[in-house]
């Protein structure tokens, strides 16, 4: 395996960071102390803008690391889960990789295989009548 870049570690940590409990506290922290400073800046208007401004810009950022790690994430699954396919004796191996495939196939698959599971479903029921 090769060394993640400094992009994909530092999403990595990012993305750590910020499920933590520390970091709600940190936000939390960081809006109370705005919050109490009102008074102080008389609610002015870059009283404001300064927690407007902070808080898009975070949100801004956030939203690339957190679009980075999903996707990694997401891949990496892909990746499994096409393995799983792949050693199963009985799978259909042309499932292998559908997420490449377009809408309205994977629509037409889905269908194929809603049928399938209603036909099982429906086998199922005949058999529990009679037993």
């Amino acid at each position: 395996m090769s060394t993640p870049s400094a992009f994909t570690r530092l999403a990595k940590k990012a993305s750590t960071f910020t499920g933590r409990p520390a970091c709600f506290a940190l936000a939390l922290g960081t809006i109370v102390v705005w919050a109490v400073t009102g008074p102080l800046f008389g609610f002015s208007d870059t009283w404001q803008l300064v927690i407007n401004t902070g808080t898009t810009i975070i949100t801004f950022l956030m939203v690339f690391l957190i679009q980075n790690t999903q996707n990694r994430d997401t891949e990496a699954m892909q990746i499994k889960l096409d393995e799983l396919i792949r050693v199963s004796r009985s799978a259909n191996n042309a499932l292998l990789d559908l997420e490449e495939l377009e809408e309205k196939e994977l629509d037409d698959l889905r269908a194929h295989y809603e049928g399938m599971a209603r036909q099982a479903r429906e086998v199922q029921q005949a058999k529990t009548k009679r037993g």
